[in-house]
């Protein structure tokens, strides 16, 4: 009798998390039809140049990550969750980029950055380099270096720009113009005597020298900007944010005086210096926080003349933080948003994707709207313990208490700092190894389709754009193409508050 009413019980609940709409057959048989109907639209290809790129990646977006930020997003709405639309969900072509470097199954973000930058695949830690370049070797660099979308868009005499919440040197974002036998090269206070030795220059010095006329670039990460001890400009007391450069040199102002007579450029450190800018009268935009991470909500929106062609937009998280992390792609999401709003399919093509993937997966049979921080409905069959929805493969959420698996009901799971369970322990999680995926919108996102190697991204955005080496193609296009609607892309990133 006792099993019975629990049976009747968890019965009763099952048929509550289901929306009345939800069981009527009609409701799924129109779903699908609506959705068919938009799919036979899609055969009206949109074959107009791309006037505008836009690239959105999420540095360590596996496809397990979008499933449960769509899920965190429907429920910060009060929804269930799992009913819920990224905005990247909406666009309407999707692929998977095999994401292996040349000399790893699972990849590390520099060599990643490489193939969806520079549209060639490379060996991990190695930066806007062949394959041809061994890590930490300076000498085999001369002759390797490859170029990126946003120096094709440069030659092209587009704008660009670079916005990412994490250090403007960082792997990710630095292959847009740097090259490099090693990804932690940040200045040349991090580099080696044989390197320095070798001619090899350091990541940040790049940045103002490679390609200096990038109208916009935000992030963090300006300690190697500075000579070595010079004092920060917000933590002048504290020696770990002093600047680590040996050259003496100051970038800021290298930055400044490469800049174009006439041109108004302009360094910001902080959001309030952004907001107070008068954005109709600058040519170019520095702005660099001290943190390695720059929250994503204080990047800020960026508009008028500072219209950029080509933008690489970039979210990091941090790996074993649920809660950050989810949080921080669903900021990412409504950037895609804004930027969808502002723009046109007739003359933007936006591409949203991920480096690589993380160990992060979530399960546990749990119901339907069951909150993606919380615990799955069943504990252990083996230790008999509960434990959350989301977990990890690897990584320093391990724990072990009086010889056992940790009690996660005994400690706050759903503190923003913590940090989920793992199965194997390390010092840092790894990343994952599957494919992710590539969502496209806007002329010529077909040509994003099905699974692909990761390089392959950088040469269809250039093919839409007619920038870089492919433009046989580019008079015939131009001339059937439909009228573009906007004259640029008039926002990066939204000031989100």
């Amino acid at each position: 009798m006792k099993a019975l009413l629990v049976l009747l019980l968890a019965q009763l609940c099952s048929a509550s998390l289901v929306p009345e709409r939800e069981k009527d057959p009609e409701y799924w048989r129109w779903q699908a039809q609506e959705t068919l109907r938009n799919a036979l639209r899609l055969q009206r290809l949109n074959q107009n140049v791309a006037k505008n790129l836009i690239l959105f990646l999420g540095d360590g977006m596996g496809v397990s990550t979008v499933t449960a930020a769509r899920i965190l997003k429907g429920q910060l709405q009060h929804g269930q969750g799992e009913e819920s639309m990224l905005e990247m969900d909406k666009f309407p072509f999707v692929a998977l980029a095999k994401t292996y470097n040349t000399n790893a199954q699972v990849p590390d973000s520099a060599g990643t950055a490489t193939a969806y930058l520079c549209g060639v695949k490379a060996n991990e830690g190695t930066l806007g380099v062949s394959a041809g370049v061994t890590r930490d070797r300076c000498n085999t660099t001369k002759g390797q270096e490859v170029t990126s979308i946003l120096r094709w868009a440069k030659d092209a005499g587009k704008a660009v720009g670079i916005v990412t919440t994490t250090r403007v040197t960082h792997a990710t974002p630095s292959a847009a113009y740097a090259h490099s036998a090693n990804r932690d090269w940040y200045s040349d206070g991090e580099m080696p005597p044989d390197a320095l030795e070798g001619g090899c220059r350091d990541i940040a010095r790049q940045l103002v020298e490679n390609i200096p006329e990038i109208e916009v670039i935000l992030g963090g990460g300006r300690k190697y900007m500075y000579p070595k001890n010079v004092s920060d400009v917000e933590y002048p007391h504290e020696e770990k944010h002093r600047g680590t450069r040996l050259d003496g040199r100051n970038l800021v102002q290298a930055w400044h005086e490469a800049k174009p007579r006439g041109k108004v450029a302009e360094y910001v450190w902080h959001r309030q210096g952004l907001l107070a800018l008068n954005l109709s009268r600058v040519d170019f935009l520095l702005g660099e926080s001290l943190h390695p991470r720059v929250p994503w909500h204080q990047l800020g929106a960026l508009g008028g003349p500072l219209a950029c062609r080509g933008v690489l937009g970039q979210l990091q998280w941090p790996v074993i933080l649920p809660r950050q992390a989810l949080h921080e792609a669903v900021e990412l999401d409504r950037a895609i948003g804004l930027a969808t709003h502002l723009t046109s399919t007739q003359d933007t093509l936006s591409v949203v994707t991920a480096d690589h993937s993380h160990v992060f997966t979530f399960g546990g049979y749990t119901p339907r709207g069951n909150p993606i921080f919380g615990l799955a409905p069943m504990q252990s069959d083996v230790d008999r313990k509960p434990f959350t929805s989301i977990l990890y493969g690897n990584g320093p959420g391990y724990k072990i208490v009086a010889g056992e698996r940790e009690n996660v009901s005994a400690v706050d799971f759903a503190h923003a700092n913590y940090q989920a369970q793992s199965a194997v322990p390390l010092r840092q999680e790894t990343h994952g190894g599957e494919d992710v995926a590539v969502f496209a919108r806007g002329p010529m996102a077909h040509l994003l389709h099905g699974v692909h190697e990761q390089n392959y991204i950088p040469h269809a955005m250039a093919y839409a754009a007619c920038i870089g080496s492919n433009r046989g193609h580019c008079n015939a296009a131009a001339r059937t193409a439909t009228p573009l609607l906007l004259p640029f892309l008039s926002l990066l990133l939204l000031l989100l508050c």
